[in-house]
């Protein structure tokens, strides 16, 4: 079929059976945390377009992770399967990403139970580390609220987890199937008497992967001890992970036109390690006052194996030697004890890049609210400050080596001694933020916020000392919002809000345009960036039925000084950080979501993003087919790269017996322009939809058994792309530069969960 008859077959299908295939819509909450420490305020006092979840909502779908349940549920939420790896998604809303990889501009701040999960060193987010069977709920909340601190550009998730009072009981759950992917999930909570309660859940997932040569191992532990009395709560809850985790990406298209299984060159290895301990106290001072804090220890160990083709090659003045070429010289390469090497079979063709990051977190956050009456009206005043330090150690090298028959990078023994990176980052952050939320007139209420962020980063080289650096960053940013309640179930909201993001340490290290760096594992000194200032524009309104609720919102953000990385040099990953100047990215959001009857639930939801470059720009991109003498002119309007400007969601699930569900959702989605072609010259990966389906039989009160299937109908789509060489690799048939991640085929794993 088609792929534009299936995307009408689809949307037909999504407007007329959506009511009949249901699915549990996402749970309308009363109140809803506005601060990464949970100050409650309820939902209709909130004047932006928030999305929340439950745990039940995430388990009905079948969701592999959090970032699978927010791309198939969440309104202007889309996944970039950059290294077709389920785990290391580059997760985007509104135009803005999260994502494990260095080397991305990210724009959303990420929080579990009051912990920034955002990693010091280059701002990702490592979504494996995240423990899915923990989570109570989820808030994706929009634009750049500023009481999220940095990096809260596009928008915030706040993830809560379970504890023993409100998770009571056991369960224990095992699936399988497709690419040969196994895996075990348990939870235990109870309370231990009317004071202790105690929460415990783990998971483990392995796979071959449906690509060759792409295993995924994880390991998840997640453990928490509440303690109550009338007026605190204490919470200790410790996180333990451990992944290995292989996405080897994008591959050229002439390839996967042979087999979209094939890889280009391999591994690509990251490995994860993760221990974060974080005790929360909530105690209420008064019935109008109450203080809130935490205290956290956040350690992480990445390592990085990465094999990719080489742009060392041997000299060609006759010396039987290896040469780096720059600009047409040839510099003869030395390994790490100054002698040059020697060419030979086994040092020609590959690269082996290896990196260590070591990081240490600690912090500790303060909040006072206050509820009360002024002149007869109400309000709820937030005051807090937080206080963040953190220690990185970052090692990396290159060994020279060779392809085998599989384009695995086989280490040759020599490493290259310009390659070697010893790295040394301490930073602080220290906040203060502040929040009003007072009614003007009865169901007219207005918020004033705003925050200051102080960020100080040193950097030390381990190896010499042209990486040594010092940097400070502060500003104050605003917010006010709106709301107003008419009839009996609508809220007209409009917002202002900033927020900021100041330059990581990997991108203070690689800022250099005569001087494009290999991420993640090479650096030298370049010259300073500035941080990068987020304001925000939303209006909308929403409203609820007896059956169900709705909302349309508009919305608009500007990014002054962004941080984008520039494609450059010979390889695929090298490049460099640089301010582009202003960014915009503005929309349209609509959904709907209803309880037809008691047996069946639905919801569907369209967004529409225009996200462009606002400025002129001449950007190095050699490997562009449009380039013009490696470079390609960017003006105002262009189109952000990997970004589509469509996405049409709807799903739902319908009891058909007492013990038999069924339900599915869909995603329709339109192209996105390549990593490199910010000039948009070249065509757009192509528009696709995606139909997945659930069935679930309950065999009894306490055992279900369920089958989940993943596009349906085998739709071939790609959601990344970006320009490289492949003829020196695969031969002089390859001569197309477009490098394309393959989205993942039809899959179904069978299930059983019970509970104790």
């Amino acid at each position: 079929m088609r792929l534009g008859t299936r995307i009408t077959a689809y949307l037909i299908a999504s407007l007329f059976c959506a009511p009949l295939l249901g699915q549990q819509p996402l749970e309308t909450v009363e109140v809803i945390g506005t601060t990464p420490l949970g100050a409650a305020l309820d939902a209709d006092r909130i004047a932006s377009n928030v999305q929340t979840a439950t745990s039940e909502a995430i388990r009905e779908r079948g969701a592999l992770d959090l970032t699978d349940f927010m791309r198939r549920s969440f309104t202007n939420v889309f996944v970039n399967e950059a290294q077709n790896n389920p785990l290391q998604p580059d997760l985007r809303y509104r135009g803005f990403v999260g994502s494990p990889l260095l080397g991305l501009p990210q724009g959303i701040a990420v929080y579990q139970d009051a912990v920034r999960i955002n990693e010091p060193f280059g701002d990702t987010v490592n979504w494996a580390l995240i423990p899915l069977s923990a989570i109570d709920t989820v808030n994706l909340i929009p634009g750049s609220n500023p009481l999220f601190g940095l990096n809260a550009l596009g928008g915030t998730i706040s993830i809560r987890t379970k504890d023993g009072f409100t998770s009571q009981g056991s369960s224990a759950e095992i699936f399988g199937g497709s690419f040969s992917r196994t895996g075990v999930e348990t939870q235990t909570g109870g309370q231990v008497d009317d004071n202790l309660s105690y929460f415990l859940a783990g998971s483990y997932l392995e796979e071959e992967g449906w690509r060759n040569f792409s295993p995924t191992q994880a390991a998840q532990l997640f453990s928490k001890l509440s303690w109550r009395l009338d007026r605190t709560r204490l919470d200790a809850s410790l996180s333990l992970a451990d992944t290995d985790l292989i996405g080897n990406g994008a591959a050229p298209v002439e390839l996967l036109e042979i087999d979209r299984k094939e890889i280009f060159t391999r591994p690509d290895q990251t490995q994860n390690k993760l221990a974060q301990l974080n005790i929360e106290i909530d105690h209420k001072i008064s019935e109008e006052l109450s203080l809130t804090g935490n205290v956290y220890l956040r350690d992480s160990d990445i390592q990085t194996h990465n094999g990719d083709n080489s742009d060392y090659e041997e000299c060609k003045y006759g010396l039987g030697l290896m040469c780096a070429v720059e600009n047409g010289k040839e510099e003869i390469l030395t390994d790490q004890s100054g002698a040059p090497i020697a060419a030979n079979e086994s040092v020609e063709g590959a690269t082996v890049n290896r990196t260590d990051l070591e990081q240490h977190v600690a912090g500790i956050g303060l909040q006072l609210t206050w509820q009360t009456a002024m002149a007869e009206r109400e309000h709820q005043f937030v005051t807090g400050l937080s206080y963040d330090k953190s220690d990185v150690g970052f090692t990396s090298s290159t060994e020279l080596g060779s392809l085998d028959e599989t384009r695995q990078a086989i280490p040759g023994g020599f490493l290259v001694g310009e390659s070697f990176t010893g790295l040394e980052t301490h930073s602080t952050t220290t906040a203060l933020y502040l929040s009003d939320t007072f009614s003007i007139s009865g169901p007219f209420f207005v918020t004033l916020s705003g925050r200051y962020n102080r960020t100080e980063i040193e950097l030390k080289d381990q190896l010499g000392t042209s990486l040594n650096g010092q940097h400070t960053f502060g500003r104050f940013n605003p917010a006010m919002g709106l709301t107003y309640r008419f009839g009996q179930d609508k809220t007209f909201f409009a917002s202002y809000s900033e927020s900021n993001r100041v330059p990581s340490p990997v991108e203070l290290t690689c800022a250099d345009e005569a001087d494009p760096c290999r991420l993640p594992n090479a650096f030298l000194a370049d010259p300073p960036l500035e941080q990068v200032v987020a304001s925000t524009y939303e209006i909308g309104i929403r409203g609820s039925w007896a059956d169900g609720d709705w909302s349309v919102a508009t919305f608009r953000t500007t990014n002054e000084d962004d941080i984008v990385f520039i494609s450059a040099g010979a390889l695929t990953n090298e490049g460099f950080f640089d301010n582009v100047g202003q960014t915009r990215r503005q929309g349209l959001e609509l959904s709907i979501s209803g309880q037809a009857s008691e047996r069946i639930a639905w919801f569907s939801n369209y967004s529409f993003i225009d996200a462009s470059f606002r400025e002129h720009l001449a950007i190095p991109s050699p490997h562009n087919p449009a380039a013009i003498d490696g470079e390609i002119s960017v003006k105002p309007g262009d189109k952000l790269p990997l970004i589509p400007d469509h996405l049409l969601k709807a799903g739902g699930r319908l009891e058909l017996t007492g013990k038999l569900h069924v339900g599915g959702d869909i995603a329709v989605n339109t192209g996105q322009y390549l990593r490199g072609d910010e000039g948009n010259l070249v065509e757009k990966t192509s528009s696709h939809a995606v139909l997945n389906a659930r069935v679930e039989y309950r065999l009894s009160e306490a055992t279900l058994l369920y089958l989940t299937v993943n596009n349906l109908f085998n739709e071939e789509y790609e959601t990344f792309g970006l320009f490289g060489e492949a003829d020196d690799v695969l031969g002089s048939d390859f001569e197309e530069s477009r490098f394309l991640s393959p989205g993942t085929p039809r899959a179904a794993w069978l299930g059983l969960r019970v509970i104790f």
